[in-house]
């Protein structure tokens, strides 16, 4: 009797992950354009571009792009940051996220500068193809940014 009992607890056991290895993993390319703003002793006001992927559900690898105004002079900000989204998935409501990263700062005749950034978002229904967002932060002074993201989901994501 026990030498059946053992065979069969292992192919239960076995077959248990399965269905869990041919769980399709939520991935998504993105494009955000909105206003970006970072608040020091010389504060920058400019329009920002962002493309971001999802490499798995809870995470996101975003470089945002700013062109705008320093003291009246032309400027450029990016930032490269990882973010964590606690309900990547969600198709209504908001959506929370963190992120942690490098950006740089530069404006004409001045030489430019490097910071640590770090953010907290929100997003409107992060499971969907677009919807705005917002995010409050600090790289080289307090950084806003607010606008509009568009994502492109694998063809089985389907908005509902």
């Amino acid at each position: 009797m026990r030498s059946i009992a053992v065979p069969v607890s292992l192919l239960a056991l076995a077959s248990f992950p399965a269905p869990l290895a041919h769980a399709q993993q939520l991935t998504a390319t993105e494009l955000s354009l909105g206003a970006a703003t970072a608040m020091t002793h010389r504060s920058f006001v400019g329009a920002e571009l962002a493309l971001a992927h999802r490499p798995a559900a809870d995470t996101r690898v975003a470089l945002a792009l700013a062109g705008g105004t320093v003291a009246e002079r032309a400027a450029l900000r990016a930032q490269l940051t990882v973010q964590l989204l606690v309900n990547s998935a969600a198709r209504s409501g908001p959506g929370l996220y963190a992120g942690m990263g490098a950006a740089f700062s530069a404006r004409r005749s001045t030489p430019g500068q490097g910071f640590l950034a770090v953010l907290l978002g929100f997003e409107g229904a992060p499971g969907r193809r677009q919807a705005w967002y917002a995010e409050l932060g600090f790289a080289g002074g307090v950084r806003v940014a607010a606008g509009w993201r568009m994502r492109w989901f694998p063809s089985w994501w389907r908005d509902r």
